[in-house]
C-alpha cells in the first residue's frame, strides 16, 4: 500500500475513552511507538503512549483499533475496541512523577485480536524519529509543528481517524523551557489533545537554520508530547495546567492561551526501562 508520510501518520494515534472515580468521563490521545526496538531483527515492545493525568483515577477505558485485511490494508471503517477495568492499573508510568508520561503495552490485545482471526492496522513511532543532536543542531528556534489529536474529543468516528493541527514553535526547542525537558508550541492546545504527539513535519522540501534548502527531501521530527498549557482564569491571573481530558477537570472559569507545553521526545526513551 503506497502511503504518503502524512497518511501514515493518521494511523499513529489512539483515541482513549476513559470513565474516572468521580464519574465524570474524558478522552485523550495516545500514539503508538516501537520500545525496545533491536537492529538485528526489529523485535520490539510495541505500547500506546500518553500522558499520567489522562489515566488517572480511570476505572474503565476504552481504545479503539483499525482493523486490518489480510494483505495488511487498513479497513478504515471497521473497529476493534479494545475495553478495560481497573484502566490505571494498565499503564506503566515514568518513573519521574514530574514526568507526565506513561506507557501501556499492546501485545495482548493483538494477540486478542488474532485469536478472534482479526488482523490490526496501525503505524508505530520509533526512536530513529526522535531527533539527534546533529539533527537539533539545524533546527531553528522558529519552526513550523503538526499536532495529532483528538482535541475536544473530535475525531473521524466512521474512519477512526484523528485531527490534525498545525502552529509554529513558540520557544527554542534545543532550549530547556524553565530548566526542564520541555519547550512551548504556539497552537490551539483544547481538551482531547493531552498526549498529542508533536513534529517538526515538512513534506518536500525544507530550510535548516544556515539558510541551507533541501528540494526533495523530507524531514519528521518527533520532537515532543503535549500535556500542559497556560491559561487565563476569570481573575487574570495566569496558571500553567495539564490539558485537561474533558471541561469538567477545569473547576475555574479559564481561557486557553492557544499556547501548549511538551514534553521532548528524549524523555520517551525513559520508559524502555519499564519493560526490559
Amino acid at each position: 500500500m503506497d502511503l504518503s508520510i502524512s497518511e501514515q501518520l493518521m494511523y499513529s494515534t489512539v483515541r482513549i475513552e476513559c470513565q474516572y472515580k468521580d464519574g465524570g468521563s474524558g478522552t485523550g490521545t495516545g500514539f503508538f511507538f516501537k520500545l525496545l526496538e533491536t537492529k538485528e531483527n526489529g523485535n520490539h515492545v510495541p505500547v500506546v503512549i500518553t500522558n499520567k493525568h489522562v489515566i488517572n483515577g480511570a476505572i474503565k477505558g476504552r481504545l479503539l483499533f483499525t482493523k486490518a485485511h489480510e494483505n495488511y490494508e487498513p479497513i478504515d471503517r471497521e473497529h476493534f475496541n479494545v475495553y478495560f477495568d481497573n484502566f490505571e492499573s494498565w499503564w506503566r508510568k515514568h518513573p519521574d512523577p514530574r514526568v507526565d508520561l506513561c506507557a501501556i503495552p499492546i501485545a495482548p490485545f493483538i494477540k486478542e485480536a488474532e485469536n478472534k482471526k482479526e488482523k490490526l492496522f496501525y503505524i508505530p513511532l520509533d526512536m530513529s524519529l526522535i531527533p539527534t543532536k546533529e539533527q537539533l543542531e539545524e533546527i531553528s528556534a522558529l519552526e513550523e509543528i503538526l499536532m495529532i489529536g483528538y482535541p475536544n474529543g473530535i475525531w473521524d468516528g466512521v474512519n477512526n481517524k484523528p485531527i490534525f493541527r498545525k502552529g509554529v514553535t513558540a520557544t527554542n526547542p534545543n532550549i530547556d523551557y524553565n530548566g526542564k525537558k520541555e519547550f512551548m508550541i504556539d497552537a490551539a492546545c483544547f481538551p482531547g489533545s493531552s498526549g498529542s504527539p508533536v513534529f517538526i513535519f515538512n513534506e518536500g522540501s525544507y530550510r535548516d537554520k544556515k539558510g541551507n534548502t533541501y528540494l526533495g527531501k523530507n524531514r519528521i521530527l518527533l520532537m515532543g508530547v503535549l500535556y500542559a498549557g497556560p491559561q487565563h482564569t476569570a481573575t487574570g491571573e495566569i496558571k500553567i495546567i495539564n490539558v485537561p481530558t474533558s471541561q469538567r477537570h477545569i473547576a475555574i472559569s479559564s481561557i486557553p492561551n492557544n499556547l501548549g507545553l511538551v514534553i521532548k521526545s528524549e524523555r520517551i526513551a525513559d520508559l524502555e526501562k519499564l519493560f526490559r
